[in-house]
């Protein structure tokens, strides 16, 4: 998220030089949190409870802090469905481990279910960022949130794996036949929380593997780092649009 925050403020004209951008939430190790202009930055953990917690605490204080106009975007890496490692998805519904565009929490020992729709018309703006930049392939699709990364992803290469091959591949072709094109483990209580916050907000990611092929990544890392600059540029360039930047 340092990283984010310093390409942002070079790509806004903010940066000076040998500046340095503190950690405001320096104080806790639960997240960091980096500003710049009108761009804030913030880390999360691995997994719906990491992100939800950041989120509540996050939307409280962007309340209290009387912004408006608000736009959350959630930046990162997942695994793709058909897709060539790089490419990246803009989310156009998050959907849970049986294909439906739902978040599901037990609250007060009751089952309640969250839409997990996305902006559509952000998601299109993000597209046509994406065609402007020209460096990289994007695809606007169906993100599958998991609870798990080994089994409720159907890997084969974790502790406990009680499936074959061929049911691995099969469920991931109907993941592909329902219109996913990536998985991760955020983007469901994401876009539910934003919705009931009455907040625009994006999922970008990009695929480091098309998990079709395999459970393991084998490109390099500096190809890696490569990729995972890319939903940073697209966000990146977004900003600057829509600030009149560009």
């Amino acid at each position: 998220m340092k990283a984010f925050i310093a390409y942002i403020a070079e790509e806004l004209g903010l940066e000076s030089s040998g500046c340095d951008y503190p950690n405001i939430c320096a104080g806790t190790d639960r997240y960091a949190m980096y500003k710049v202009g009108p761009v804030l930055s913030v880390s999360h953990g691995m997994g719906i409870p990491s992100i939800a917690i950041m989120l509540h605490e996050l939307i409280k204080l962007l309340y209290h802090a009387k912004c408006s106009n608000v736009t959350i975007f959630r930046i990162g890496t997942s695994g793709g469905i058909g897709l060539d490692p790089g490419s990246v998805v803009i989310t156009r519904e998050s959907v849970d481990a049986t294909f439906k565009p739902q978040f599901e929490q037990v609250v007060l020992g009751k089952t309640v279910i969250r839409s997990t729709n996305l902006d559509e018309q952000l998601t299109k703006e993000l597209m046509q960022c994406s065609i402007e930049i020209g460096q990289f392939h994007t695809v606007i699709g169906n993100t599958m949130c998991t609870l798990d990364f080994y089994e409720g992803q159907g890997r084969l290469d974790g502790a406990i794996c009680l499936y074959s091959e061929e049911e691995k591949l099969q469920y991931l072709k109907e993941a592909y036949d329902s219109g996913v094109r990536n998985i991760e483990m955020e983007s469901s209580v994401f876009a539910a929380m934003c919705n009931l916050s009455g907040v625009k907000a994006a999922v970008v990611c990009v695929t480091l593997l098309d998990r079709l092929e395999g459970d393991q990544i084998s490109t390099s890392h500096e190809v890696l780092v490569e990729y995972q600059k890319r939903p940073q540029k697209l966000v990146g360039y977004f900003i600057k649009k829509s600030l009149g930047k560009v």
